[in-house]
């Protein structure tokens, strides 16, 4: 078998016997970016140098009978919106164009201390904002199933690699849906941490009570192997959990008997693509094979998310973007106009007309219509009618997802309406586009674990995502169900045929 053919924890396995260099996995990888990035634009930076010296410092200690880490060769691709010291870290965006930090993120130097070979960073929606991958100023992510289509986002690129087999694992982030909605939309397998579980430092903030990072990849089993890297609590992150990390790997192979899974009758309401609703009863079918039960559960206030996520993360983000004004951060304005007596250019100062060029010409346009959204929301006069009141409502929808695990261990469902969209679909509706959020804006709100994988396809091949949900700290079991799962199904090895991948 081939390292493009291979999972994460066989690849793994492989470089550990020996039957494989990390420079020969990382040389196959890289030479597939190269091969298919123009056509999918998953990656926005690739560091064949580095990645091969140290792919090649891995065989030479291995050989030498040195200690190596736990991943030690495996190729992983980071979302552009953590920070690495040796790489770019744009949140694809102007503001950031050329940015290199003097340190790494908690998550990266975790799995630089695991000997994990970085192949890149991927593209995304701009500073993580957005559910296409369309609002990247680096141009968008194709999704490898239908090249017309959306990957999803704002992990877009993070997930299309996935499919697109440029890298067997890939680390995203998640505020609203962002690693699980586009692993939905891209066939693949993606982990929304519980709030905390994995540190947050070194991510560059949109909205930081809800921003988790967690892993990507073709399995359930993939991401267990990543999470016991880059999770563990951080004293540099104030909000990391001081909990130990179970060996999620060990906790896999367990029969989900009495395992007890809600659904929720309103998210198969109207608007739900009767081919998803199809593939979602037909995975609570091969749970329920798998010795699970079903039982619906109400979650009340589920209907006010969109409305509750789109001021409680666009507060957030418009006081976390507001250092990026072209004099601390980011984006400086050139040329500033000249200026005569009397004559100002429509700006009181210099610095006012810098500040405000500046943030113009660095953010795209959803990324100034949520600091818009934000601004306006926390200021005088409205903040008690709209930012507190959110937060008010959030905290009932909290309690629903703990009231509805008092009955069930899980919740399933539906990870986006529809299949992957057009590219351009929805751009010119920005209200249309925040509603592909509208199955996975709770875990956030709620702080809890979320997991998606492919659970089928369309008549027209593209995948079809499952959602569970968990109480938090819960990951084993949202681990344990895909992986069930994925024991008993397929679809999470087929691959796409629209890079020339073919499928098995």
């Amino acid at each position: 078998m081939q390292p493009l053919e291979m999972s994460a924890v066989d690849l793994v396995a492989a470089l550990r016997q020996g039957d494989i260099t990390a420079v020969e996995s990382a040389t196959v990888f890289l030479d597939r970016i190269e091969a298919t990035n123009g056509s999918i634009n998953a990656f926005l930076a690739v560091d064949r140098e580095g990645a091969l010296a140290r792919a090649a410092d891995i065989d030479a200690r291995r050989k030498a009978g040195k200690p190596v880490g736990p991943l030690a060769g495996l190729p992983v691709a980071l979302k552009d919106v953590l920070c690495t010291s040796d790489m770019p870290t744009t949140c694809a965006s102007k503001m950031l164009e050329g940015f290199r930090p003097p340190y790494d993120a908690d998550v990266v130097a975790r799995l630089r201390r695991a000997d994990a070979v970085f192949l890149g960073k991927t593209n995304m929606d701009e500073f993580a904002m957005g559910g296409s991958n369309e609002n990247s100023a680096f141009g968008p992510v194709r999704n490898p199933w239908d090249l017309s289509r959306t990957p999803g986002g704002s992990s877009g690129g993070s997930a299309a690699c996935v499919a697109g087999d440029m890298a067997p694992v890939a680390i995203g982030s998640d505020t609203g849906g962002s690693i699980r909605q586009p692993a939905g939309l891209c066939g693949i397998t993606g982990l929304k941490p519980t709030y905390g579980r994995v540190s947050r430092r070194g991510l560059i903030a949109f909205a930081s009570s809800l921003d988790q990072i967690g892993p990507m990849a073709r399995s359930a089993a993939d991401c267990a192997l990543i999470m016991e890297t880059i999770a563990g609590h951080d004293p540099g992150d104030s909000t990391s959990l001081a909990v130990d990390v179970p060996r999620y790997t060990d906790l896999l192979d367990r029969p989900l008997a009495g395992v007890r899974i809600g659904r929720v009758p309103e998210h198969f309401a109207a608007g739900l693509d009767p081919e998803v609703a199809k593939g979602v009863e037909e995975a609570f079918a091969v749970l329920m094979a798998a010795g699970a039960t079903v039982h619906d559960v109400q979650l009340p206030h589920a209907k006010y998310g969109i409305p509750t996520y789109y001021l409680v993360a666009p507060c957030e983000a418009s006081s976390n973007l507001a250092r990026y004004d072209g004099a601390h951060y980011g984006h400086r304005c050139k040329d500033l106009g000249q200026r005569t007596a009397g004559h100002t250019g429509g700006f009181e100062s210099p610095l006012v007309e810098m500040y405000c060029r500046s943030r113009a010409e660095g953010f795209g346009p959803e990324v100034k219509r949520r600091i818009m959204l934000g601004t306006y929301a926390l200021s005088a006069g409205y903040y008690e009618a709209y930012y507190a009141k959110a937060l008010r409502v959030r905290r009932l929808i909290r309690q629903d997802y703990l009231d509805a695990f008092q009955t069930v261990d899980l919740i399933g469902g539906p990870v986006s309406a529809t299949p992957a969209f057009k590219l351009g679909e929805k751009t010119d509706d920005p209200l249309a586009m925040y509603l592909v959020d509208l199955y996975t804006v709770g875990t956030n709100l709620a702080g809890v674990g979320g997991i998606s994988f492919p659970c089928g396809f369309t008549k027209s091949g593209l995948p079809i995502g499952f959602q569970l949900q968990a109480p938090p700290l819960a990951e084993p079991l949202l681990l344990q169900a895909a992986d069930r799962f994925q024991r008993l199904t397929d679809w999470h090895r087929r691959r796409p045929q629209a890079v020339g991948v073919a499928k098995t």
